[in-house]
C-alpha cells in the first residue's frame, strides 16, 4: 500500500522517508496526522504540526503515548510508548478543509534504549505473522476482506441510566418504518442490489470510493447495496497481503466513517443494529504463495481445485472456530448476528456454494487460468474485529492445521439451517459459540495454536476485555424482555 490506476493495471507505491518529506511540501501540508490501532481495533491518533516533522523520525519514533490510556496496553508504571511512523502509508485527509492534512500509519515501540515492538501493538504482531508464515515456506499470503456496514441517517442511545431504562433509535430514509422515505423504502432482507431511488446511498459510496482509491492508494472494485434495510453497504477492497490489507481496513473504517459524518449521517460497524434482519459481516478470503504460484489451487481435484495445502489450512480453521470466534467476532453483538436464518454462518463445515457454512470455497470460475484466484472464504468474521488480530488468528490456525495435518473433511453440499439436529449430529457438523461468554472460554482452553505470533499476555488481554463488556450488556435488562415478562 499504497498503489495507482494506470491504463487500468494496478501499479504499487512504495514511498520512502525521503519521498514523503517532498510530498509534504508538495502537497503544502500542514498537519500530519499519526494514526495506530489499540489492541481492540480502535483507531487512535495525534496530530502535529508538519513544520515540527523531522526524517528521523520515521527512524527513532515520536514518543507521544501514554501506554496506560489505551485499553489493553500498559499500567501506569511502564506507559511511556513511542508510534514509528510508516512512510508507506503516507496519504491526504481531503476532507480536512481548513489546513491540509495527511496522515501516517504508526508502528508502536516500548520505550527505552531498545524500542522494540511493543507486544501487543497490533500491527507489530501482523508483521509477526507475515515473518512466521515466511518461516514455514510461504513467501506471501493474500488477503481479502469484505467490509459491510450500515449507514444510518442518525442513531441516538440513551443508557445513561441504566436503572431507569435504556434505548436507542434508528433513523434511515430507507427503512421501512421511517417517516422520511417518499414510498421507496426498501423492506426487511430486500436491500440486496437495489437501483435508485431505492438505494440512496450511491453517491456516498462513490465519494467513499473516490477517496479510498485517489487519496489513500485502496484499490476498489465496486461497490453496492447490501441485503438489510437502512443502509447496509458494502465497497470491495482488493486483495493484499497481511499487514497492507489490515491497512486497509482500517483506513476504509476511517473513511466511511468521516465522510458519512460529513454528510450528517452515521456510518457503523456494529455486526446487528437491525433486529430481524441481516448483519453486517467481514468474511476473510485467504490464500498462501511461495514463488508466485499459489498453493491453494489444484487442478486435479474435481470439486473445488484444492490443494492439499488448502484443506489442512481449512482444516486449521475449523479445528479452532470456537476459540477463533473471540478474536474474528469480539462483541456481544456479534452472537445476534450469527444466528440461522440471516446469512451468518453457524456450523463448522465448509462447501463451495454452501453459505451456511463457515468456510466456502468460491467456484465463480474453474480452470487454470483462474488458478490465482482460489482462495479460502471464512465467513464467520464481523466488522466489529480488529483486523490485524483477525487476520494474525486465522493465519495461527491455517498454519496449526498445515503442521498438524488437519484435514478439512467432507463436504456439506446441504442447507444446514433446515437439516434436523439428528443428521447434523451424524455428519459430525458442530455449531460455532452462541455468545461472546462461549466464546472467550473456548479461546481460553484453547489458544495454543496462537502462541508462535500471540504472547500469553495479549491472550490475557483479550479475554478479560471482553469478560469484562460481557458482564456490562448481562447486567442491563433488554427492553423487549419487558414486552415478554412485565405482566408476567
Amino acid at each position: 500500500m499504497p498503489y495507482k490506476l494506470i491504463d487500468g493495471k494496478i501499479v504499487p507505491l512504495t514511498f520512502t522517508a525521503e519521498e514523503v518529506m517532498k510530498r509534504l511540501k508538495e502537497d503544502k501540508i500542514k498537519f500530519i496526522d499519526l494514526q495506530f490501532t489499540g489492541l481492540f481495533g480502535r483507531f487512535h491518533h495525534t496530530t502535529m504540526d508538519a513544520k515540527m516533522f523531522r526524517i528521523e523520525d520515521f527512524a527513532d519514533g515520536l514518543p507521544k503515548v501514554d501506554g496506560s490510556s489505551i485499553r489493553g496496553f500498559t499500567e501506569i508504571h511502564e506507559s511511556d510508548l513511542i508510534i514509528r511512523p510508516d512512510p508507506a502509508t503516507y496519504a491526504t485527509i481531503p476532507w480536512i478543509e481548513q489546513a491540509p492534512t495527511a496522515r501516517l500509519i504508526c508502528d508502536i515501540l516500548s520505550g527505552g534504549e531498545k524500542r522494540d515492538i511493543f507486544p501487543r501493538d497490533p500491527r507489530g504482531l501482523a508483521k509477526k505473522a507475515e515473518k512466521y508464515c515466511s518461516q514455514q515456506g510461504y513467501d506471501t499470503s493474500y488477503w481479502g476482506p469484505e467490509v459491510e456496514f450500515f449507514v444510518f441517517d442518525k442513531l441516538e442511545v440513551n443508557t445513561m441510566t441504566p436503572y431507569q431504562g435504556q434505548s436507542y433509535h434508528i433513523t434511515s430514509r430507507e427503512a421501512p418504518w421511517s417517516s422520511d422515505n417518499v414510498g421507496y423504502a426498501l423492506r426487511l432482507k430486500d436491500g440486496y442490489l437495489p437501483s435508485a431511488p431505492g438505494d440512496t446511498l450511491m453517491e456516498y459510496r462513490n465519494q467513499c470510493v473516490d477517496v479510498l482509491t485517489n487519496n489513500f492508494g485502496i484499490v476498489c472494485d465496486a461497490h453496492h447495496h447490501e441485503v438489510a434495510t437502512a443502509g447496509q453497504c458494502e465497497i470491495d477492497i482488493r486483495f493484499d497481503t497481511l499487514v497492507n490489507a489490515a491497512d486497509s481496513v482500517q483506513s476504509y473504517k476511517y473513511i466511511v466513517k468521516n465522510i458519512a459524518q460529513k454528510r450528517s449521517m452515521m456510518a457503523t460497524m456494529m455486526p446487528k443494529p437491525i433486529a430481524l434482519d441481516n448483519g453486517s459481516g467481514m468474511h476473510v478470503n485467504v490464500s498462501l504463495w511461495n514463488k508466485g504460484k499459489n498453493l491453494f489451487y489444484d487442478a486435479d481435484d474435481d470439486y473445488a481445485e484444492m490443494s492439499q495445502t488448502a484443506r489442512y489450512f481449512g482444516g486449521g480453521i475449523m479445528e479452532h472456530a470456537q476459540a477463533l470466534a473471540s478474536i474474528v467476532a469480539p462483541t456481544t453483538n456479534s452472537y445476534r448476528r450469527l444466528v440461522p436464518g440471516y446469512e451468518a454462518p453457524v456450523y463448522v463445515a465448509w462447501s463451495t456454494g454452501n453459505r451456511s457454512a463457515i468456510i466456502r470455497i468460491p467456484a465463480h470460475y474453474k480452470g487454470q487460468k483462474f488458478s490465482a484466484m482460489k482462495r479460502i472464504e471464512f465467513r464467520a468474521p464481523d466488522p466489529s474485529c480488529n483486523p490485524y488480530l483477525a487476520f494474525c488468528a486465522i493465519m495461527a490456525a491455517g498454519l496449526d492445521g498445515i503442521r498438524k495435518k488437519r484435514d478439512i473433511g467432507d463436504p456439506i453440499n446441504e442447507d444446514i439451517f433446515k437439516m434436523a439436529p439428528k443428521r447434523r449430529r451424524e455428519l459430525g457438523i458442530t455449531q460455532l459459540p452462541a455468545s461472546l461468554r462461549q466464546a472467550y472460554e473456548a479461546l481460553e482452553s484453547d489458544s495454543a495454536f496462537l502462541k508462535p505470533i500471540f504472547d500469553d499476555a495479549t491472550i490475557e488481554k483479550i479475554i478479560e476485555h471482553e469478560e469484562r463488556e460481557n458482564v456490562e450488556v448481562s447486567v442491563r435488562p433488554h427492553p423487549h424482555e419487558f414486552a415478554l415478562y412485565a405482566d408476567v
